[in-house]
């Protein structure tokens, strides 16, 4: 319906109607800003209103005015910036995107937008049965002839179709899975819309799946589902759901990437088909297309269960631009304090308080740096989350503060369910305030969980989050500490006795929602409450540390994420890359697997296989199940303790370049982990890696995922790059495949010619014992001899950075060897001031001898440094220059 066409600066809206059922619908296209654009349909007149997830983006889009390039009575064509059009075809209905004159998304191009109407039962109306799943199967031949016959909106369906009414479908108005019944009070609400992108072979994302990196077609298979759920022993190259979910998928060719982010929090279904670009071009299209010549395309198709169709397309460019671009609606990583990034140690249980000071004594005694210690939920009262057992744990404070003493945190679970106990303060107050998830007849909803009998916090109420915030006073958590940090386990969320293991789709929450509408947020909530907690306690001073089990989009604004209840098998390990590279690439960079897998006892060499692995992964946590057999590094021998040391040892060298790359997730919401295309956008050889990895832009990882491995197969990207053998020094040219030979005790780590990294290399218990460390610079040189790199530096730790400006973002050049430190000019400068001071610089790919290494700072004369140069490394160490790191010096070598 062309003609109710309204342009304003919020958005441009029309009309669609369904011809058969002559339901109204509302459609808005809205530019906004930095190349995205939205897509909103929604009922003009319903019933019952239907659930938006605005607090999942960061705030309202910025949107700008559409114009009008034509309109007709079958068509309209918009104009945006960034050479953006957008054309609208009334009959049969149709969305095509074009940028720079290429057509980069086609919407309902399949004909297959669905929107299950507002409605009473027995009065449903003649409700179109179109061949949505017949034109899956066929040809592109026969899905367009299938398009142009049957599409879903716009035209009559064809006379002879036979007819059926919601009352004869099976489950429109109530349905049952296995012993539990959903009684669906509104009736069918359910959601859909296709997408074609003509130019893309290659799909990544929607997680949580324990599946390849790279997207499957699901034309012969189930597709892949949004539902969060508590998945035990999940199966792997599973499109199941699992934990978490991110409704958004990236698409990437050598000429573009593209986002797609389907904001609904229902449980969703996406299918993904392999198709032909130039079959699906309208004839009147030609005329903005540069090229409709036929090549590759993918299909993809989301449902979902209820709410509205709010989709969000990114077009990109560049990968930079797309998480500039998801980050600008979703939010970028929290920056999380420096312990956080360091190794935690955890498992399901520590005994009791002796247990506790046992470990942290362990890892002194075999030279092992740890950070933080964990509690799994049999250190409470009963289950009794926010307690303490007075048995096991008497004096909680007092082992937090010896802990505290070896500058090292703690962590205890809080999971969102309250054991229904009269005697329980949390339980009685949920109770009273009327706190709790209600059942379908409005008294509170109780399953059962860890406690026996449990109700459930209802998070989606802002007022119960701030109460829920209020329970992590230490005044209210008596025993906790300014270091006791949360763990939000079970927060899909998970119900025993529940369907699926959760909760039933009609319990009914604040406003008056079904748990259907809102699903997938329940943990994003929960996680959002515990952050509140931990920002009053220090008077949102202190950076939060909560680690979540439940996601969706826009939870990286909270806190960490992790796989779940993984295995100790080899396959799991390398199953983690994958996992771990989807939830980087959709925001979630805090995220890692459980070391060692969660389930099972793994052999020694997958264990140490596991901590080289993860030792390069964002979060490095060891856990496992209370079922398993104790796996603290040193119970099995000194052989693998010494292993583990080394990669420990690793990760904290490191610590400052992983602070510098979360520094940029945080600012820019670039992911720390990187598939090796998002570096080289254009080498077409890296699309479907999944083996190995970025760290940054500087560092290539390829863990070792097989047993008795000998050696593996390490892609180097790039034909005019170089890399060098981080353990060696040895270097490679780009563009090639190498087999590198292994043993236990090495992983593959390449540092990319061109870059420069920050490390500390003194060993020390724990990352806050590394303060006042001084840094070495390790600098590789590219094949015009020069690199470039940056420290971002703060106080690891509070919000200083943000409400005073105390920080400070280094830049680092070698070029005609010379090497000049100063303010980066990425960002506004900060304040920081820091006495921490270089020790060492090591440049790689140096050729000739030096003949002297001289220091100049202003206002003071040239001073020789002393230097050692080994030519069959062509490596170069500087010794103790001795400058701070906040100056301005420059390092000249002749």
């Amino acid at each position: 319906m062309l003609d109710t066409l309204e342009i304003s600066q919020a958005a441009t809206s029309l009309n669609l109607l369904h011809e058969k059922t002559q339901v109204l619908l509302k459609l808005e296209i809205c530019g906004l800003e930095d190349n995205t654009v939205r897509f909103r349909i929604t009922e003009l007149e319903t019933r019952r209103p239907r659930f938006e997830a605005s607090d999942v983006l960061v705030g309202s889009p910025r949107t700008y005015r559409l114009s009008v390039e034509k309109q007709t009575t079958e068509e309209l064509m918009l104009l945006g910036r960034d050479s953006l059009r957008i054309s609208v075809s009334a009959h049969p209905f149709r969305i095509d995107v074009l940028s720079g004159g290429e057509l980069v998304t086609s919407v309902n191009a399949r004909g297959l937008l669905l929107f299950e109407h507002s409605r009473t039962r027995g009065n449903t109306g003649k409700e179109e049965t179109a061949s949505e799943e017949k034109t899956q199967d066929e040809s592109p031949e026969g899905e367009e002839k299938a398009h142009e016959e049957e599409p879903d909106l716009g035209t009559d369906e064809k006379e002879n179709q036979e007819e059926m009414t919601e009352e004869e479908e099976e489950g429109t108005w109530e349905e049952s899975f296995k012993s539990h019944h959903d009684s669906k009070p509104y009736g069918p609400m359910s959601v859909g819309l296709d997408f074609s992108l003509p130019g893309f072979e290659d799909v990544y994302g929607i997680p949580e799946h324990a599946d390849s990196f790279r997207l499957r077609t699901t034309s012969s298979g189930d597709p892949y589902r949004l539902y969060n759920l508590d998945v035990f022993q999940y199966e792997l190259e599973n499109p199941m759901a699992l934990y978490g979910s991110v409704p958004y998928l990236v698409a990437h060719s050598p000429e573009r990437t593209l986002g797609l982010f389907w904001l609904n929090p229902t449980e969703t279904w996406i299918d993904i088909a392999s198709n032909t670009a130039g079959k699906t071009v309208f004839g009147k299209m030609l005329d903005f297309v540069r090229s409709a010549n036929e090549g590759p395309q993918m299909d993809v198709r989301w449902m979902s269960e209820s709410g509205i169709v709010d989709a969000f397309l990114l077009l990109g460019p560049l990968p930079t631009d797309v998480f500039r671009q998801y980050a600008a609606l979703a939010g970028t990583q929290a920056l999380p304090p420096l312990f956080a990034l360091a190794y935690h140690q955890s498992r399901w249980n520590y005994n009791d308080e002796d247990d506790v000071l046992a470990v942290d004594a362990g890892f002194d005694k075999h030279n092992l740096p740890m950070d933080v210690i964990w509690l799994d939920i049999e250190h409470t009262d009963g289950k009794r989350y926010f307690t303490w057992d007075s048995n096991k744990f008497p004096n909680p404070a007092d082992m937090q503060n010896h802990i505290a003493g070896k500058r090292r945190k703690m962590v205890t679970i809080v999971d969102p369910h309250l054991k229904v106990d009269s005697s329980y303060s949390v339980y009685n107050e949920a109770y009273s305030r009327g706190y709790l998830v209600k059942n379908k007849g409005g008294g509170d909803y109780e399953g059962w969980c860890w406690p026996g009998s449990a109700a459930y916090l209802d998070f989606l109420n802002p007022e119960v989050r701030d109460w829920y915030a209020s329970k992590f006073a230490y005044d209210s958590y008596l025993g906790s500490t300014d270091i006791l940090f949360t763990w939000n386990d079970m927060n899909e969320p998970s119900v025993f006795n529940g369907p699926e293991v959760t909760l039933h789709k009609d319990a009914l929450h604040h406003g008056g929602w079904e748990h259907r509408d809102v699903h997938n947020l329940y943990g994003f909530y929960q996680q959002w409450g515990t952050v509140g907690g931990q920002l009053r306690r220090s008077g949102g001073n202190e950076r939060p540390f909560v680690l979540a089990r439940a996601f969706f989009a826009g939870s990286q604004r909270f806190g960490a994420v992790w796989t779940g209840d993984n295995l100790g098998e080899w396959s799991h390990l390398k199953a983690s890359i994958s996992m771990v590279l989807s939830l980087n690439l959709c925001g979630l960079s805090f995220s890692g697997a459980d070391i060692g897998g969660f389930f099972k006892n793994p052999s020694t060499e997958l264990l140490v296989r596991w901590y080289q692995a993860g030792a390069y992964q964002p979060l490095f946590r060891a856990h496992a199940h209370i079922d398993t057999a104790r796996r603290e590094p040193w119970i099995f021998g000194s052989d693998t303790t010494a292993l583990v040391r080394t990669a420990l040892r690793e990760r904290y060298a490191l610590l400052p370049y992983w602070y510098t790359v979360f520094y940029w997730a945080y600012r820019s919401g670039m992911p720390v982990m990187r598939a090796l295309w998002i570096e080289f956008p254009k080498e077409e050889q890296t699309f479907m890696i999944e083996d190995e990895y970025m760290i940054g832009n500087a560092l290539l990882v390829h863990p070792v995922t097989e047993a008795a491995s000998r050696g593996v197969n390490v892609y180097l990207p790039g034909a005019h790059e170089v890399w060098y053998d981080v353990h060696t020094q040895k270097k490679y040219s780009g563009g090639q495949e190498i087999y590198y030979p292994v043993k236990l005790s090495t992983i593959p780590v390449f540092q990319r010619g061109g870059t420069i990294i920050p490390r500390k290399d003194r060993p020390r218990r724990s990352s806050a014992c590394m303060s006042a460390d001084p840094y070495t610079l390790y600098i590789a040189l590219d094949d015009q001899k020069s690199a470039e790199g940056e420290l971002y530096m703060d106080d690891e730790h509070s919000f200083n950075f943000e409400k005073q400006n105390e920080y400070q973002l280094r830049h680092f050049l070698f070029k005609g060897g010379t090497l000049k430190a100063s303010v980066s000019s990425h960002i506004p400068p900060g304040k920081y001031s820091s006495t921490e001071w270089l020790e060492r610089i090591v440049i790689v790919g140096i050729a000739q001898p030096m003949m002297s290494v001289l220091l100049k700072q202003p206002g003071s004369q040239d001073a020789p440094l002393a230097y050692e140069y080994t030519p069959e490394l062509s490596s170069l160490i500087v010794r103790r220059p001795g400058v701070r790191l906040t100056a301005e010096w420059t390092i000249v070598i002749r």
